[in-house]
């Protein structure tokens, strides 16, 4: 069905065809588009009413003011008469072929080389420290919401959670702290589902996530996911964090723990995380994640491919002295530090 805008900008179409639905976001669906005056593919986001229109405007309000290569392009937007007499909103989003991470990684078998969930990351650390230094927290980072370009260029997209944190002091920090519907529980920071506000740290928390979620193909707290409730009991309350996978790298498990450091305070930013080891490639003997005594072993945790059940306290009574607790890497480890 070919539309016109109401209103127009250089950057935008104003005459336009709506195609399939390919994916969609906090408040409406995603749709291929095409220009009919050049001929440009792009995407438009339709919200479904004009509550999700209101929402959806504050997304596009907020990419309209960024301008960065790691975060999807708002080309425009128009407002049209809905079947009711209510304004609904499109958005038009640069399309970005490759579709989403999460896409990307099914199509490959579900996990991701380390080599590329390095390039990825990097990128991704790129966005978010943009982000970050504008004031901006995305709330809803996963591979779902992280987008592909066919020369392997990353983009940050679906904004409709995301706030200024100005925002939240004028309004209050507890208005934000619990998960909008859009929100994602188990890529979500413990202080968050603890009601306790946010911050940029909780983006650092779910990037942590996102690379699990790379790793292995699942979401991350998979193991617990049988049980919505429990498991957001458990990352709420616990001391522990999500599974990491076995067969990343040393320096890849060390930028892991310093992402998912359930005191937020403590984890890393985007800036220091892009100078780790892990993201540079120059190993540091003091970021190593050897373990310096049998009481650190605990980082190592089993395989996503173990079938043993577990309680939600296992991980808070394991005897540090018995080498069943202990990884083959870790052994090895030790052995090669004689």
């Amino acid at each position: 069905m070919a539309t016109s805008c109401q209103f127009s900008s250089p950057r935008q179409p104003c005459k336009w065809v709506k195609g399939k639905i390919v994916g969609s976001g906090s408040h409406g669906t995603v749709h291929l588009a095409i220009n009919k005056v050049t001929g440009e593919l792009f995407v438009a986001k339709c919200a479904h009413s004009g509550v999700a229109s209101e929402s959806l405007d504050d997304e596009a309000k907020i990419l309209e003011s960024l301008d960065s290569p790691y975060i999807v392009q708002c080309i425009g937007k128009d407002w049209l008469k809905g079947s009711d007499g209510e304004a609904i909103l499109n958005v038009f989003m640069q399309y970005m072929a490759g579709g989403s991470l999460s896409d990307m990684a099914e199509k490959f078998g579900g996990e991701l080389d380390e080599e590329v969930i390095l390039l990825y990351i990097k990128q991704i650390l790129y966005g978010l420290k943009y982000l970050h230094e504008n004031g901006i927290v995305h709330c809803d980072l996963k591979c779902k919401n992280v987008l592909l370009g066919l020369s392997g260029n990353i983009k940050l997209a679906d904004f409709g959670c995301s706030v200024r944190l100005k925002d939240l002091e004028r309004n209050g920090k507890l208005a934000y702290s619990w998960p909008s519907v859009g929100r994602t529980p188990l890529w979500m920071a413990p202080e968050v589902l603890r009601k306790e506000g946010l911050d940029f740290a909780s983006d650092i928390w779910s990037l942590g996530c996102t690379v699990i979620e790379m790793a292995t193909g699942r979401p991350p707290w998979s193991y617990k996911a049988s049980n919505p409730m429990a498991a957001v009991l458990n990352i709420a309350c616990s001391n522990q964090r999500p599974k990491f996978p076995i067969h990343v790298s040393e320096e890849g498990m060390d930028f892991l723990a310093k992402c998912l450091e359930r005191n937020p305070e403590s984890r890393w930013t985007a800036e220091e995380l892009l100078d780790h080891p892990f993201i540079t490639g120059k190993s540091q003997k003091k970021y190593a994640c050897s373990p310096a005594s049998v009481l650190d072993i605990g980082i190592y945790e089993d395989d996503y491919d173990s079938d043993e059940s577990e309680s939600s306290d296992e991980h808070l009574h394991w005897n540090p002295f018995s080498t069943k607790n202990w990884s083959k890497r870790t052994i090895i480890t030790m052995k090669q530090q004689g």
